[in-house]
């Protein structure tokens, strides 16, 4: 009953500011406001929130605000390393990203240098966060990962920090496979120029592993039953 009457009465006062209507005083509103006002003080706060965003938004002073719709491709992003590495760096996010949300928070990462066997302190914690946090929100990304051995294959980690530290013992190679050892990332990116054929030719030979491993068990599937009916 109170949700009509609060959409009643947005719909008459949008009337009325568009012109469409004009307003009507009642006699009964000024018999019964002091009852109403306790009542009904919220539902016009709430409308009247309503009704300023609206109006800004005809102004053109707010802003529609929508989701972004971007999607992060890493082979495609970071041509410089392998499927296998990025895979690599994948499985290894995965495996500190405890409460699977996507992200690698201090104290996941605090978790990761003590396992690493490089423990480091609180403030270590967060610079460590801040050097890659390209979006402020105190966390790392998948992608904010990957930019950690970004910055260590081309070289451009001080070789005390607490992110080299981590690119050092994740036993993740990216100076051989990858960069082949580029002291800068535009060295690299000049190695990235056939990057497209080798990234084909790394997933034909997953697939070429695939069908390996479904013919052998295929045939490990028929010596068993072979090897069942020798026996009946």
């Amino acid at each position: 009953m109170a949700t009509d009457e609060l959409s009643s009465k947005l719909t008459r006062r949008l009337q009325i500011e568009d012109g469409a209507e004009e307003p009507v005083a009642l006699d009964g509103d000024h018999q019964n406001g002091a009852h109403d006002k306790p009542t009904t003080a919220s539902a016009d706060s709430e409308l009247g929130a309503k009704l300023q965003r609206r109006g800004d938004l005809n102004d053109g002073v707010g802003e529609h605000h929508q989701p972004s719709m971007k999607v992060f491709n890493p082979y495609t992003e970071f041509k410089e390393f392998s499927r296998k590495q990025i895979k690599d760096m994948e499985k290894m996010f995965k495996e500190y990203d405890s409460e699977k949300d996507n992200y690698i928070d201090l104290m996941e990462l605090k978790l990761m240098m003590e396992k690493l066997g490089a423990p480091q302190t609180h403030l270590g914690l967060k610079n460590m966060i801040k050097e890659v946090d390209e979006d402020l929100d105190g966390k790392l990304s998948f992608r904010e990962f990957l930019l950690i051995f970004r910055k260590a294959a081309a070289g451009e980690l001080a070789e005390d920090s607490g992110l080299h530290v981590l690119a050092r013992l994740s036993e993740i190679d990216v100076s051989t496979e990858g960069v082949k050892g580029a002291k800068s990332f535009f060295e690299a990116k000049v190695h990235a120029i056939n990057e497209s054929s080798r990234f084909e030719t790394e997933i034909r030979q997953e697939q070429e592993e695939k069908k390996r491993q479904a013919e052998e068990r295929k045939q490990r599937q028929a010596a068993f039953k072979e090897l069942k009916s020798a026996f009946k």
